[in-house]
């Protein structure tokens, strides 16, 4: 049986089209990655629907969809935690 790599969504690249300014604020990386890790769900909840339906019976493709968007959410997790201990830890800070 034969595997195919994947990877998973790069969580620091915004695509913009070629007319907008070329600097991206921090919050337009968050809405793009937040997309991309819906974007997943969305394929993986599809994936298990044909499963269901008997629509396809390869239970690998399907497996690996969940896994693909359950890593890409404890990533965005794991980001989000970061940014808010970042942020209390500036709230700290005496001026």
């Amino acid at each position: 049986m034969k595997v195919e790599n994947f990877t998973l969504p790069s969580f620091g690249e915004v695509v913009r089209p070629a007319n907008e300014k070329t600097r991206t604020s921090f919050g337009d990386v968050l809405k793009d990655s937040i997309n991309k890790v819906v974007e997943l769900e969305k394929e993986a909840d599809k994936e298990v629907e044909k499963l269901a339906r008997m629509e396809n019976t390869d239970v690998q493709t399907t497996m690996i969809a969940i896994e693909k968007a359950d890593l890409s959410f404890q990533m965005m997790m794991q980001i989000r935690n970061k940014i808010i201990s970042a942020y209390e830890e500036i709230m700290r800070m005496q001026v």
